[in-house]
């Protein structure tokens, strides 16, 4: 079987390498240096090659760096600088602290518990899962790892009840929808709740414009809360299920917890674990401690109390993953910026819509930025190849830099929920089988226009 892939494979390669060397041997634009203009034919070559996935994301961001190094575009000191980059470590190391939550028990725990409260009828039980999310997402950084590892498998079996028992696969549709989207939002409302989040860090700084894990949580605890509320709701009645009342999804939950016992002992060291992590990373830019530096700590305490083992750590292979692509996409993005080809982008695009009044060239920016989406299977893809460049447009139009880059950064997870390979988890939970391409590209439009409305609309009062 793996011989028949290869050539497909093959096949897909062709399309990146191709689309570098001419883009290589193209007319290098005014205003742009030799080695600006190269770099970006590796940049586009990689993002392409992440989208279409010929070979796996980090294969394809060493190949990125060969071939910066290969052609002297960039040094070997400044292609891997990224690895250096704290805010690449702070990813990796949540990772690790993320394993010893489903390890131990806890988030599926704190799942159960929740659905316990929610889990009335139908309309709660989606709440329940938002709900859940919402809790596990300043904790949990990775998308995949939070809804597909913990609230998907709550999500299926709670579907399977009524698609079994009572057949109404329209209870499937609604909850793995919902928590889809849920998770769109949730995803924007943390730093540490998205892996591209702390990349847009990074290139927020690049541009002047620091904000703290507190900064961020604030600025969108009034419009990611708004949307939560009113997101459940609208899909619920865009396509009702038939089943309306719950009762067994609360017997369910309670018996589950009273087969897991009281909490034990690792879950309690995990749970204090947790909760000094985000009061040090609340308080950490008022002392002078480093979130990086921060969650180290989190990572020591687990590991001398033997919650986790350095196995554990080394085994943790998407962490490792996530450390090569994330670093290399920093890298490039970083001496993209470096080498003028941000403001030349900017300066390009900012000649077509330098009459605008800042507001309406911002909100063009904002909407161009959202619904390029279409086109990316990766929310770290897409940030990498239009975050700098847009925000630089929307700050050379006049428009506030804090706004612009907060804005842009809550768009960069919410984008993800137009279609159903928009990030990680959406292939598992579409693929779960409850609802159809249409139906989730339909909830899937209708709510960015609602994530839009709030977040550009409240979002900026707030």
């Amino acid at each position: 079987m793996k011989q028949d892939r290869y050539p497909t494979q093959l096949y897909l390669l062709i399309i990146p390498v191709l689309l570098c060397l001419l883009l290589w041997i193209a007319p290098i634009p005014t205003g742009l240096s030799p080695t600006a203009w190269h770099l970006f034919s590796i940049f586009v070559a990689t993002i392409v090659g992440i989208i279409l996935k010929p070979l796996p994301m980090s294969v394809m961001a060493l190949a990125a760096l060969t071939a910066a190094t290969l052609t002297k575009t960039l040094t070997f000191a400044q292609a891997f600088s990224g690895f250096s980059n704290d805010i690449v470590w702070l990813v990796v190391l949540a990772f690790f602290i993320a394993k010893s939550f489903v390890t131990t028990g806890l988030g599926a725990r704190l799942a159960y518990f929740v659905m316990t409260q929610l889990g009335k009828n139908t309309l709660g039980l989606g709440y329940g899962l938002v709900t859940t999310d919402l809790i596990l997402a300043p904790m949990i950084p990775s998308l995949t790892a939070r809804l597909g590892g913990i609230v998907y498998p709550i999500m299926k079996a709670l579907a399977e009840i009524f698609t079994k028992d009572s057949y109404d696969p329209k209870v499937g549709a609604f909850l793995s929808t919902t928590a889809y989207q849920g998770s769109a939002v949730t995803s924007a409302m943390f730093i540490t709740s998205m892996a591209g989040n702390p990349l847009i860090v990074a290139l927020m700084k690049e541009q002047g414009i620091e904000i703290t894990w507190f900064g961020w949580a604030l600025a969108t605890i009034v419009p990611g809360l708004l949307s939560l509320l009113i997101i459940p709701f609208v899909i619920f009645k865009l396509d009702p299920p038939t089943i309306k009342k719950t009762p067994h999804a609360k017997e369910m939950a309670f018996q589950k917890l009273q087969s897991m016992g009281p909490m034990r002992f690792a879950e309690k060291i995990v749970l204090l674990t947790f909760l000094l992590l985000i009061s040090l990373w609340i308080v950490g830019p008022h002392v002078g401690l480093n979130a990086t530096v921060v969650t180290m700590v989190g990572l020591m305490v687990l590991l001398a109390t033997n919650i986790l083992s350095w196995k554990d750590v080394l085994e943790e292979t998407g962490a490792w993953d996530t450390f090569i692509w994330f670093a290399t996409l920093v890298t490039l993005a970083s001496f993209l910026n470096q080498l003028g080809f941000s403001t030349w982008f900017s300066s390009w695009v900012t000649s077509y819509v330098e009459t605008f009044p800042w507001h309406w060239g911002f909100l063009l920016v904002s909407l161009i930025y959202f619904y390029t989406h279409y086109f990316f299977a990766s929310n770290v893809a897409h940030i990498g190849a239009m975050y700098t460049p847009l925000l630089i447009v929307a700050i050379a139009l006049g428009t506030p830099p804090p706004l612009a880059a907060l804005m842009l950064a809550c768009m960069s997870s919410l984008f993800a929920g137009l279609t159903h390979y928009g990030s990680g988890p959406a292939p598992i939970l579409f693929g779960a089988g409850y609802t159809t391409v249409k139906h989730w590209w339909k909830v899937g439009f209708i709510t960015s226009l609602l994530n839009l409305i709030i977040w550009m609309g409240i979002g900026s009062f707030w």
